[in-house]
């Protein structure tokens, strides 16, 4: 097994043990955009066991550094990235900045909170990959300043064949430490689901808003 793939086992794994991620095809869940979905993905709940933020966070920066090598800036998209895009600046020892869904509408109205200039290079830190929508308003949002996006690095993306079109019709390169095939698997192997579970699994993920 090359790193790559032991990385993307070791996180799935770390994601289902900590309940970050949880599994029930039989009563599934509701997302915010209406469709109903056997997984949901909280990747905050990474920030409440030290030892896994710590892991997730060196991954994170080995990754970044290996894909693109060292911006000048950090950005983490609101607000589900804004603790561990923090951790992972601190541990490269670069700014942070983080960037709303949308400017505020009052104070100072920023969209995008804390110091860059325009000349800065950011790679920017996003919890989790669904159609990608979310993550390209926030890179939208820094290229819009003259900010140069080098690339964004996720925990974990869904796979959905929406967000590989929505990135590439940005010419923005993701990458993941782990993803969705990645984590059923490993939910079979670990007995977290049955296998008539796992093909209800793969089955919502092929077609998810008509699931």
């Amino acid at each position: 097994m090359s790193r790559k793939d032991s990385v993307e086992v070791k996180i799935a794994e770390i994601l289902l043990k900590i309940n970050a991620i949880k599994l029930n095809p039989k009563e599934p869940f509701k997302w915010a955009s209406g469709w109903n979905s056997p997984i949901y993905c909280d990747n905050r709940t990474i920030l409440s066991f030290p030892d896994v933020r710590n892991e997730v966070k060196e991954e994170l920066s080995r990754l970044l550094i290996d894909k693109f090598g060292k911006p000048d800036v950090i950005a983490g998209v609101a607000t589900g990235a804004i603790g561990i895009g923090m951790l992972v600046a601190d541990f490269l020892d670069l700014p942070f900045i983080y960037v709303r869904p949308e400017a505020k509408k009052h104070g100072r109205k920023n969209q995008i909170e804390g110091k860059i200039n325009s000349s800065q290079k950011v790679v920017v830190i996003e919890d989790l990959i669904s159609t990608g929508n979310s993550s390209i308003n926030a890179v939208k949002a820094l290229r819009e300043q003259k900010i140069e996006v080098i690339g964004m690095v996720a925990i974990f993306t869904y796979g959905f064949d929406i967000s590989f079109e929505n990135f590439k019709n940005e010419k923005l390169k993701l990458e993941t430490l782990s993803n969705y095939k990645t984590l059923v698997d490993c939910a079979l192997k670990n007995n977290y689901i049955n296998s008539s579970e796992l093909e209800e699994l793969k089955s919502w993920n092929k077609n998810p808003s008509k699931w």
